[in-house]
C-alpha cells in the first residue's frame, strides 16, 4: 500500500533534515580555529518479506529472487573528520598548533578533562596559560608565565621556556602533554571546541610532543578548521533536492491514497 510509501518518504525527510542540520553546523564553523567537520551516516530501516528467495514452486523450480518492501532510512550517527587543518600563522607567543596527532588538554567541571585541537590559548590574572575563550579553560598540566617575564617561547617538543628580566638564562616553565585516542571518532563532542572521553574513544594515552605517536607543536601558528567549503555547499544541494523528491513520495502517495479512498466510494 502507498502508506508504506508514505512512512519510507517521510523517514527520509527526517534523515535529510538531520543531515541538513549537521552540513549548516560544519558551514557555520568555517572559520573556528582547530574545528572539525562531521558528517551524517544513513542506513535502512526494516524491510517487510512478502516472498522468500529459494521457495519451491508446484513445478519444482525456485524463486531466484524474493520480494521485500524497505520501510525507510535514519540517520545511524555522525562521524568527525580528525584530518589536520590548514596553519594559519599569527605570530602571536601563545597561539600554539598541533602539527600531526595529538589533543591539547584543558580542565572543565568537576576535576574532569577535555580535549582541544584549537591552540589559541591566553593567560589569566594569575599568569596561568588558559583557552582564549568565554570559559578560559586551563591547559593541564598547568603552566603559569610569570609577571616579569618579557617573552614566552615554546619548543616543538613542548618544552615552555619565558626569558625573565634580570636573568641571563631563560626559566623553563613547564611542558605541555599531549592526548590520543584509540578511537578519536568515538569521542564526545561538548562544545566550546572541545571533546571529552567515552567508552567508544577508550581511555586517553597521554605522553610529550614529537614523541612516539604524537606530532610536534609550532609556536605561532594556529590550525584553521578542516571544513571544505566547497564540498559542503555540493553537499547541502545534494541535500536539498534529496528533501524535494522525498517531498514528492509522499504528494504521490497522497494521491494514490486519495484516488484509492474514492474508489471505494
Amino acid at each position: 500500500m502507498a502508506s508504506i510509501a508514505l512512512q519510507s518518504a517521510s523517514s527520509g525527510l527526517s534523515a535529510l533534515s538531520t543531515k541538513l542540520d549537521v552540513v549548516a553546523n560544519n558551514l557555520a564553523n568555517v572559520n573556528t580555529t582547530g574545528f572539525k567537520s562531521s558528517r551524517a551516516n544513513f542506513q535502512d530501516l526494516l524491510y517487510i518479506e512478502r516472498a522468500q528467495p529459494g521457495v519451491e514452486n508446484a513445478n519444482g523450480d525456485q524463486r531466484p529472487t524474493g520480494l521485500f518492501v524497505g520501510l525507510g532510512v535514519k540517520v545511524s550517527g555522525t562521524q568527525v573528520n580528525f584530518t589536520q587543518g590548514a596553519p594559519i600563522t599569527t605570530d602571536r607567543q601563545l597561539d600554539v598548533m598541533i602539527e600531526g596527532q595529538g589533543f591539547f588538554q584543558v580542565g572543565i567541571e568537576n576535576g574532569e578533562t577535555a580535549y582541544t585541537r584549537a591552540g589559541n590559548f591566553s593567560l589569566n590574572s594569575d599568569g596561568e596559560i588558559v583557552l582564549a575563550n568565554d570559559s578560559g579553560r586551563r591547559l593541564e598540566p598547568g603552566i603559569t608565565v610569570p609577571p616579569d617575564a618579557l617573552s614566552v617561547t615554546i619548543t616543538p617538543d613542548g618544552i615552555v621556556n619565558a626569558a625573565i628580566r634580570g636573568e641571563p638564562q631563560p626559566q623553563e616553565l613547564g611542558q605541555f602533554q599531549l592526548a590520543s585516542f584509540i578511537n578519536p571518532a568515538g569521542l564526545s563532542q561538548i562544545g566550546e571546541n572541545l571533546f571529552s572521553e567515552s567508552v567508544a574513544s577508550g581511555p586517553p594515552i597521554t605522553g610529550e610532543p614529537a614523541s612516539d605517536q604524537f606530532g610536534r607543536v609550532v609556536q605561532g601558528r594556529l590550525e584553521s578548521s578542516n571544513v571544505d567549503a566547497t564540498f559542503e555547499l555540493i553537499e547541502l544541494i545534494r541535500t536539498q533536492r534529496a528533501f524535494e523528491m522525498n517531498s514528492q513520495a509522499i504528494r504521490a502517495a497522497d494521491e494514490t491514497l486519495r484516488s484509492v479512498a474514492q474508489l471505494r466510494q
